[in-house]
């Protein structure tokens, strides 16, 4: 059987609240900590999900502090020598990426 709006009838406002709750407090108490998640610069997220672009977490979290510690900002990416950059994405493979 299914709501007005198309939805089964199980899936309820209340169970939706509740499965909303139980998902945020399973992320309260397992979440790992990772740099990019105490951020909300969309810069610096922009880079995290670029490296995190067929490469592990654990091999791209020194890559990530290491390349925002040279180019913390977009404008200072932009205007970096291209050689730079390479570098420093140098082990991450997928160099279009940079």
């Amino acid at each position: 059987m299914t709501t007005d709006s198309g939805l089964p009838d199980w899936l309820t406002d209340s169970w939706r609240r509740t499965l909303r709750r139980r998902c945020l407090n399973w992320y309260s108490d397992n979440a790992r900590d990772l740099p990019w998640r105490h951020s909300s610069d969309p810069y610096e997220i922009w880079i995290s999900e670029i490296m995190l672009q067929q490469t592990q977490v654990a091999t791209v979290i020194p890559y990530y502090k290491r390349f925002l510690a040279a180019f913390p900002t977009c404008l200072e990416l932009a205007n970096a020598d291209e050689q730079q950059v390479l570098g420093l994405w140098e082990g991450l493979g997928y160099y279009r990426r940079a």
